[in-house]
């Protein structure tokens, strides 16, 4: 029973870290029909600015704000100046955004060099405790809340707001909304940098979690991230947190008890539900 508690624990963890990256790319996929493939790169930026930032302060809610702001930053200059001129263009997209992931990557490299970096815990969330006899990880249910706050912040952003509103008719109806006279290239903007804070988030989330970080870490998770996306389906926070959770899960069971299909679980899954619901599980796009 332990190990299934852990093993649940685990998977919660891995699949809220998965979120992080996937909510913010299914916005942007689903409202801008961009297929960001330098989002992974975000996510290695917003880890090794975390760590830099918390090795040189010792602050730990320091290194958080400035991961997330890194991410921002970074997000409004491939916004702006990479991927606003492509829109609409998919091949040019598709090249634009794999040339950013590159030279995100080679960048961290010039900054930190070319070998992994260790990261490390402040000392209020290092160890366990034991809850009902079964030792629990303080880090993982951290990363843990951290996920369900920003799913909750999310959802209020998407349903309580004028913007929010905007949004999810965007990913409804662009036309619609253009032709209303709202200021799309606005909407468009924000989401991308909204994505880029979490995918950064993310990154630094997960850098103690993994242990090490190195320059290529974006695009394992960017891979899962966007199976995730399709999963769950195009535009939906709901569709993104449910896939994570799943993707995450399947990972850590499989791993454990069927060790020999572990890297090829995640595939099988998003062959499943390409075959069974192509739309996804929330999709509001057909």
């Amino acid at each position: 029973m332990d190990v299934l508690i852990n093993l649940f624990v685990n998977g919660i963890s891995t699949g809220m870290l998965i979120f992080l990256l996937a909510s913010g790319l299914s916005l942007i996929f689903g409202l801008m029909s961009v297929l960001n493939f330098a989002h992974g790169g975000l996510f290695a930026w917003g880890a090794f600015t975390g760590v830099w930032l918390f090795n040189m302060t010792g602050s730990y809610v320091l290194a958080l704000i400035g991961a997330i702001a890194m991410g921002m930053f970074l997000g409004f200059i491939l916004e702006r100046f990479l991927i606003r001129p492509v829109y609409g263009n998919h091949v040019r997209q598709l090249l634009v955004t794999l040339g950013g992931m590159l030279v995100l990557s080679e960048c961290i490299k010039v900054f930190w060099g070319p070998n992994p970096i260790g990261a490390k815990l402040p000392l209020w969330l290092q160890g366990s405790f034991t809850f009902g006899g079964v030792i629990l990880i303080k880090y993982r249910l951290f990363v843990i809340l951290i996920g369900i706050i920003i799913y909750i912040a999310l959802l209020l952003l998407l349903k309580k707001t004028k913007i929010g509103l905007m949004i999810r008719a965007g990913v409804m109806d662009k036309e619609m909304v253009q032709a209303l006279g709202i200021n799309v290239k606005a909407i468009f903007s924000f989401v991308f940098l909204l994505g880029a804070g979490m995918a950064a988030l993310g990154g630094f989330l997960l850098a103690p979690y993994s242990g090490v970080i190195f320059a290529e870490m974006g695009m394992q998770y960017a891979i899962l991230a966007f199976i995730v996306v399709i999963i769950g389906g195009l535009g939906s926070v709901q569709g993104s947190a449910i896939a994570s959770l799943i993707v995450g899960l399947a990972g850590a069971f499989t791993a454990y008890f069927i060790p020999d299909l572990s890297l090829a679980i995640n595939m099988l899954m998003l062959l499943f539900f390409l075959i069974v619901k192509p739309n996804g599980l929330v999709g509001e796009k057909g």
